[in-house]
C-alpha cells in the first residue's frame, strides 16, 4: 500500500462501487494513497473497477439490500485488512422516479434496504474495528433531494433525508470516541441515472437552469469532496452533510417534473 497521499497507509470500504459516483470515490480514494474494498452486487463491474487502482483493492461482491449483506460484507473486508478499517463510504443506493400514488409497497422495501438500512448495517459492522483504533471517517450518499422537494422522488427524498438524520445522530453519538460521521449531498450528476433524462434538451435546459454553475457535476468532483472528508484535513468536521451540487440546493426549488 502505498503511504504517499493524504490517505496513504489507511483502509476503506465504499459500497455500491461497480459504477458511477462509487467507482469514482474508488479511484480517488486509491490515488490518495488508501487501499479500497470495492463493495457492490455485480463483481464483473467491481473487477473492472479494480483493474483502476494500485494499492492492492479487495472486491466483494454483495447484495447489501438482504438482511445479512452489509455485515457479512463488512466482515469479509475486515478480514482482508487485518482487523483495520478507516474509512465507509456508504454509497449503495438505488433511485426510484414515479408518481407517489403509483408507487407499490415492494418498490418501497427495496428502496429503502438499499438506501437506508445497508448503510446503518454496514456502518454498525465497521464500529468495533473504528472504535478499537479511536478513529475512523464514515462518509454517507446522500442527494440534493434528501434537502430540498422534487417532484416524483417521494421514497428516494424520504431515504436521502433519514441518511442525513443517522448521520447527525451518529456524529453524536461516536464523536467523543473520535469517530466522524458526514454526507455528501449531489446534485445532477454525469451519470447514466440522469443520462436519458438529460438527453431531451428541453430538460437539460431546465435543469442547467437551476445550477449557479450552470453545469452537471462530474462524479470525480463527488469524489473530490469525499476524500477530503475522509481525510485528517476535516478533521474538525462532523455531523455535516456538505452539497456538491453547483450551489442547486441554494436556488429557489423550481425542480422540473423529470
Amino acid at each position: 500500500m502505498s503511504a504517499n497521499g493524504v490517505l496513504g497507509g489507511r483502509t476503506a470500504i465504499v459500497t455500491g462501487a461497480g459504477r458511477g459516483i462509487g467507482a469514482a470515490i474508488a479511484v480517488a480514494l486509491d490515488a490518495a494513497g488508501a487501499r479500497v474494498a470495492l463493495v457492490a452486487r455485480s463483481a464483473e463491474q467491481l473487477d473492472e473497477v479494480a483493474l483502476e487502482l494500485t494499492n492492492d483493492p479487495v472486491v466483494v461482491p454483495a447484495d447489501l439490500s438482504t438482511a445479512d449483506g452489509p455485515s457479512s460484507a463488512v466482515a469479509t473486508v475486515i478480514a482482508a485488512f487485518d482487523g483495520r478499517v478507516d474509512v465507509l463510504v456508504n454509497n449503495a443506493g438505488m433511485a426510484i422516479r414515479k408518481e407517489s400514488d403509483q408507487l407499490v409497497v415492494e418498490e418501497l422495501d427495496t428502496l429503502w434496504n438499499t438506501n437506508v438500512r445497508s448503510a446503518l448495517l454496514a456502518t454498525i459492522a465497521v464500529l468495533p474495528a473504528m472504535l478499537t483504533a479511536g478513529s475512523g471517517s464514515v462518509i454517507s450518499i446522500s442527494s440534493i433531494s434528501g434537502l430540498r422537494g422534487a417532484p416524483r422522488r417521494a421514497i428516494y427524498a424520504a431515504s436521502k433525508s433519514a441518511l442525513d438524520g443517522m448521520t447527525r445522530a451518529l456524529a453524536m453519538e461516536y464523536g467523543p470516541r473520535g469517530l466522524r460521521f458526514n454526507g455528501v449531498a449531489p446534485g445532477v450528476v454525469a451519470t447514466a441515472m440522469w443520462q436519458s433524462a438529460l438527453e431531451a434538451s428541453e430538460v437539460t435546459d431546465a435543469v442547467l437552469g437551476l445550477i449557479p454553475t450552470r453545469r452537471v457535476s462530474t462524479p470525480e468532483e463527488v469524489a473530490d469532496t469525499v476524500v477530503f472528508l475522509a481525510s485528517d484535513a476535516s478533521r474538525a468536521i462532523t455531523g455535516e452533510i456538505l452539497s456538491a451540487d453547483g450551489g442547486m440546493h441554494a436556488t429557489i426549488n423550481l425542480w422540473p417534473t423529470v
